[in-house]
């Protein structure tokens, strides 16, 4: 896996809404044997969709940063992390648009189905939009991102300013959750019943949503 950098910011006034999520990266199966990814690094300017029938967080944290693009296009996301995560009903689609002679091409990852569960540690998801049902246990809303003792705390490579907005949380618990996202980063990510798949096409039966 690539080394990459993360931009940072300050984001005092940043108005993050109470949307935590789950994502897996497109190259999340490549990265299963190695038990751990990597926590900092450059996006490819590329979202991604994810839905999750439910997700089952501890140790949560949210807060403002900047990913930077491959090129150096800056894009501000919602940052949510999680010390520990069970999800069930994970898919993940990334569409890559326009391939010569072929048109689009849609990579799906599906796990946690069937009785099976995905598992995290020390999640963090860079996401711009989320639709959830969630309910949080324990939630303090407007500490300073620097001194939150719930959560895994901020990335490293995110050069968040300490004193910026943040909210956190004990436990978090969502239900039909669909997202979009930039990037993902785990200690862990173990993907029980994985499959995946290429598609020709997009949209509606292609993509997860």
């Amino acid at each position: 896996m690539e080394s990459i950098v993360r931009g940072g910011t300050r984001w005092r006034r940043f108005a993050v809404v109470m949307v935590p999520s789950v994502a897996a990266t497109a190259a999340i199966g490549v990265a299963l044997a190695q038990g751990a990814l990597a926590a900092s690094f450059s996006v490819s300017g590329q979202e991604f969709k994810v839905h999750a029938d439910t997700l089952n967080g501890t140790g949560f944290i949210q807060y403002g940063a900047v990913d930077v693009q491959h090129g150096g296009t800056a894009q501000p996301v919602a940052v949510s992390a999680f010390k520990s995560a069970t999800i069930t009903g994970l898919c993940q689609s990334v569409v890559l648009p326009k391939i010569p002679l072929v048109g689009d091409v849609t990579l799906r990852l599906t796990a946690g189905n069937n009785g099976k569960k995905v598992k995290a540690t020390n999640l963090y998801i860079d996401l711009n939009q989320l639709n959830a049902d969630a309910t949080f246990y324990d939630i303090n809303i407007g500490v300073a991102a620097g001194d939150s003792q719930k959560g895994p705390g901020v990335a490293a490579g995110d050069k968040a300013d300490p004193g910026s907005f943040a909210q956190e949380a004990d436990r978090a618990v969502l239900t039909n959750v669909d997202q979009t996202a930039w990037a993902t980063s785990a200690g862990t990510f173990k993907l029980a019943g994985l499959s995946m798949s290429v598609k020709k096409g997009s949209g509606s039966g292609v993509e997860c949503y």
